[in-house]
């Protein structure tokens, strides 16, 4: 075979080459395999997640937006007696990122179930109609 790929007969002349095809039926999904592979994707998710806000809120911190809307805030909000409403506290990280992992565990649970539940649905499909096929080609 040539660095080109394309081969060669016993003569010297140049062949077209073969494409081997295999077709495929995705007849039945494992509901216990799709569990598991979703829960380890949804927890990746998650923990992304968690750490995207967490770099998102110190960039937002280092850039003074949330001295500055908050300042905006209490000034707008305030009066001679009180200060007003303060941002900084309640946007403080601790409680950002407890919020965002709250989320990220609902989002795992539901991601999870939900993936099972496709499983399940899609067994009871492919029981009907066959499943998917899938052609494969294998180029030599």
């Amino acid at each position: 075979q040539s660095a080109a790929g394309v081969r060669r007969s016993r003569t010297g002349a140049r062949t077209v080459p073969r494409t081997r095809k295999a077709r495929l039926r995705v007849a039945k999904a494992d509901p216990w395999s799709v569990m598991k592979v979703s829960f380890l994707l949804s927890i990746a998710l998650g923990i992304c997640t968690i750490v995207a806000v967490t770099v998102l809120w110190m960039v937002l911190d280092a850039m003074g937006v949330f001295s500055t809307v908050g300042g905006t805030i209490s000034e707008a909000t305030g009066s001679d007696d009180s200060a007003g409403f303060d941002l900084e506290s309640f946007l403080s990280l601790p409680r950002v990122v407890g919020f965002t992992a709250v989320v990220a565990l609902i989002d795992v649970v539901l991601a999870t179930a939900l993936a099972t539940l496709g499983a399940f649905i899609y067994n009871l499909s492919a029981g009907f109609v066959g499943g998917i096929e899938v052609t494969l080609a294998e180029d030599e």
